[in-house]
């Protein structure tokens, strides 16, 4: 790994309606994989790290503007949010959980999509920085975490993906991307293994 300049954390969907029990839960298999897993606990720990190191952090999250429009899928699936006005950018369930809630300085970017590049200025940002590698962490494994993977690896950016960071809608979703996917684009790390090299 490069030394902390040219590294930065990505921490994605770790949001209310995503990860937290509660009113604003809209996925509970996957904030039960959340906390079955310490998922959150795990990723302040080296969120926190990252921070001390002096690495650029980056949190992405899934939030829309009151039209939708700006919204970049379209598959059916993607017709609830709209439909139920679900994950607005000002709502309580779009916002990043409070353990991993940005600091001043740290960029937060919204997507309308799984994949966090497309329709954002992510890739434009990392560039701008001098970013060419990216630590992630997020959920879901399968979902965002693959996706921004895939992206960056393709745009020719060194990938680390720390596993106990991420989690899926269920186990056996998170342990095939983390063992047939995700390596394909990245290495795939533990939080004790990068926090011992930084």
């Amino acid at each position: 790994m490069t030394n902390a300049p040219d590294r930065a954390l990505l921490l994605m969907d770790y949001q209310v309606a995503l990860c937290e029990e509660g009113p604003h839960l809209r996925m509970p298999p996957l904030a039960a994989q959340v906390a079955e897993r310490g998922v959150l606990a795990t990723a302040e720990k080296v969120l926190s790290a990252a921070r001390t190191a002096g690495w650029l952090v980056v949190h992405v999250r899934l939030a829309f503007d009151p039209t939708y429009t700006l919204r970049t899928n379209r598959l059916p699936r993607f017709d609830a949010y709209p439909d139920q006005r679900a994950m607005l950018a000002d709502s309580p369930e779009a916002q990043i959980v409070a353990q991993l809630a940005p600091i001043e300085g740290e960029p937060v970017v919204d997507k309308g999509c799984v994949d966090p590049f497309v329709g954002t200025p992510l890739r434009d940002v990392l560039a701008a920085e001098g970013i060419t590698e990216l630590v992630l962490g997020g959920v879901a494994t399968n979902l965002v975490v693959e996706s921004a993977a895939r992206h960056a690896s393709d745009a020719g950016l060194q990938v680390t993906i720390v596993e106990d960071m991420c989690a899926s809608f269920r186990a056996d979703f998170h342990d095939f991307s983390v063992q047939n996917m995700l390596p394909l684009f990245g290495t795939v790390t533990t939080s004790v293994a990068l926090l011992g090299e930084m």
